[in-house]
């Protein structure tokens, strides 16, 4: 059985309430529900947390846990923090950042990401369904 990591930073322990216009009404603990049903051969593991350096060493932890693939949406720490950047890139495992606003047409602070180049790739925009496809990709192609 393979394991997927998903990760999620500051705020998105609001999803379902904090700005439904943008990030949707489902809370992301429903949604993780559907993703263990939807892929039952996959240990899907979830972490969150709105501090950087908790989340620095989730990432670290993963390596312990024999984490396959992360799927990771740093929230605001995508356009600031460095540091959680040389964590994805450090562990060495291969991530896929999320974001479930497309950040691309947001505020233009908003289109800098520090973790894009770190990670196998990007999904920006499809709501909490970003997340599903991560995980289908890694099903998919990575983990085979």
């Amino acid at each position: 059985m393979y394991t997927i990591a998903i990760v999620n930073g500051p705020n998105l322990n609001l999803l379902g309430t904090r700005e439904p216009g943008i990030y949707g009404t489902e809370r992301f603990d429903d949604y993780l529900a559907t993703l263990h049903a939807r892929f039952p051969g996959i240990d899907i593991l979830y972490y969150q947390s709105n501090v950087e350096g908790e989340l620095i060493n989730y990432l670290h932890s993963c390596i312990d846990r024999g984490v396959d693939a992360i799927v990771l949406n740093a929230g605001g720490y995508t356009h600031t923090s460095i540091a959680l950047a040389d964590a994805v890139a450090a562990v060495g495992i291969p991530t896929i950042e999320v974001h479930v606003s497309n950040v691309l047409a947001r505020e233009d602070y908003r289109k800098t990401s520090f973790i894009a180049a770190r990670c196998k790739g990007s999904i920006s925009g499809l709501g909490l369904d970003g997340y599903a496809l991560a995980v289908q990709y890694f099903a998919n192609y990575a983990l085979l």
